[in-house]
């Protein structure tokens, strides 16, 4: 078997970052909170050279466990810089709800290194194994803030729901194994391509495991957990959820389909388009009635997680590239906006009602201005990565001959306006004499804000770096 560390080497020193944070924590000290975070803060860093240096280095490792391209290097990268805006976020956060920093941040860290191992993966016990040490690490993070009811109530509701997820995986895994006798994607497509009839058992293990990845992507119908664990969560481990969980989904899953399946496109395609309508329409239809801005930003989740599916069902290189693309842009539009939430939700999260932010524009100029990019890149109106990443998307299904599904899309993201905008109206044309306790926003948060907005509007003026970055990444 050929072991070659350096593949894993990002692996290695996270996993060494979140073991030193866990013995620290029965040390006493000063601002635990701050050196916890900068330690965790270290090790990401040095975690993100190791995979940087690894970009246009091809190969597998641990006996064809795992791959090593620029795919999955250019998402470890994508997850490692959500994981360090997600810890500067937090430093703040844990200090005013008096939460333990040690947990957090290694459960954090151990998240990410399942994240990384499920995009690396060759071998579905690989990915499951990955996809486990994601799941158990964040059933824990959405129920962090013990002293919370919905807290609790949102852990409990993920783990539940998570564990029939993980079932249907392993039964999907079950399934393929028996009719292909391999777990390794390579092998696995090779001999589905020498079938001249597809088994049966075959399609079954595939359906099972789209079920598995439907729970985490939020994908329609398996979306129902997303709203209640989202508003329950403390906001840092929302933020995390909503980008971090998703895009490995995402990117695991678009692995697994275009090596593992390319023979059933036909297949997989046709179901993925039924739930790519279903997760679009709910996500904006349900978001329409919502009065929390944390619920609402989980049904928005879960349109734009129709949106990528998109880029996905293209089965195209250039459906690969977008969902990259776009991937990126939603993870900073998000994480851009759930910051701002913290810092209005104060310690307790009391302003997360959309009628508290009426009038912010007087009150916070610099959030009311930042929030209103986040929330038109959301929408998808031009200038922002947000829109920029619907177009690409919305093409690479147009050059696939998908165009009842764009119309649809297209169609759904008018409806997401509504929402979007009537935040901005509430902050910028509607008054309130209900007087505030200013608010001071930490220098991490601040800077957190600061590079989200920069990036977005970056991403939507001059897309081309990541476009050809997110293309030399495709050809996986």
């Amino acid at each position: 078997m050929e072991i070659n560390y350096l593949v894993l080497s990002a692996e290695i020193i996270l996993s060494l970052t979140g073991i030193a944070i866990v013995i620290s924590t029965v040390y006493p000290f000063k601002n635990k909170e701050k050196l916890l975070g900068y330690v965790a803060l270290l090790g990401i860093s040095l975690a993100l050279f190791s995979v940087t240096n690894n970009w246009n280095q091809n190969g597998e490792a641990f006996s064809q466990m795992i791959f090593q391209d620029n795919f999955g290097t250019f998402c470890k990268a994508l997850f490692l810089l959500s994981s360090a805006t997600i810890i500067c976020v937090s430093i703040p956060y844990l200090r005013k709800a008096q939460l333990p920093p040690g947990e957090f941040f290694s459960l954090l860290i151990f998240s990410t290194i399942g994240m990384s191992l499920m995009v690396s993966s060759s071998d579905l016990i690989m990915t499951f194994l990955g996809l486990e040490l994601l799941s158990i690490s964040t059933y824990v993070l959405a129920g962090y803030n013990e002293q919370k009811r919905k807290s609790n109530e949102s852990a409990i509701k993920y783990f539940i729901l998570g564990a029939f997820s993980t079932a249907f995986l392993l039964y999907g895994i079950a399934f393929i194994y028996g009719i292909t006798g391999s777990t390794k994607y390579l092998k696995i497509a090779e001999v589905i391509s020498n079938f001249q009839t597809v088994p049966l058992p075959l399609l079954l293990g595939l359906g099972l495991l789209i079920v598995g990845f439907g729970f985490k992507a939020a994908l329609a119908p398996f979306q129902v957990w997303t709203p209640d664990v989202y508003e329950g969560a403390p906001i840092p481990i929302t933020a995390h959820l909503a980008v971090g969980s998703k895009v490995a989904a995402f990117v695991a899953f678009a692995r697994i389909l275009y090596q593992l399946a390319p023979d059933l496109s036909l297949y997989w395609q046709s179901i993925l388009w039924i739930s790519a309508v279903l997760t679009m329409m709910i996500g904006n239809i349900a978001a329409l009635t919502q009065t929390n801005i944390k619920r609402m930003l989980a049904y928005s989740s879960i349109a734009h997680a129709g949106y990528l599916l998109v880029g996905l069902i293209s089965h195209s290189q250039l459906g690969i590239q977008s969902l990259l693309f776009y991937l990126v842009a939603y993870a900073l539009m998000t994480l851009g906006t759930l910051a701002i939430i913290q810092v209005l939700g104060r310690q307790n999260e009391s302003n997360v009602d959309i009628q508290d932010y009426t009038g912010l524009s007087h009150r916070q100029p610099f959030l009311s201005a930042t929030l209103s990019i986040f929330l038109i890149s959301l929408a998808g109106i031009p200038i922002t990565g947000g829109f920029v990443g619907k177009l690409f998307l919305f093409s690479a299904a147009i050059e696939s001959q998908l165009y009842g599904l764009v119309v649809i899309a297209l169609i759904a993201s008018a409806i997401g306006l509504y929402y979007y905008l009537r935040i901005i109206v509430l902050m910028y044309m509607k008054t309130t004499k209900n007087l505030e306790i200013p608010i001071d926003i930490p220098v991490p948060v601040r800077f957190v804000i600061t590079v989200m907005v920069a990036g977005t509007l970056y991403l939507g003026i001059l897309p081309n770096t990541l476009l050809q970055l997110a293309w030399k990444a495709v050809s996986f």
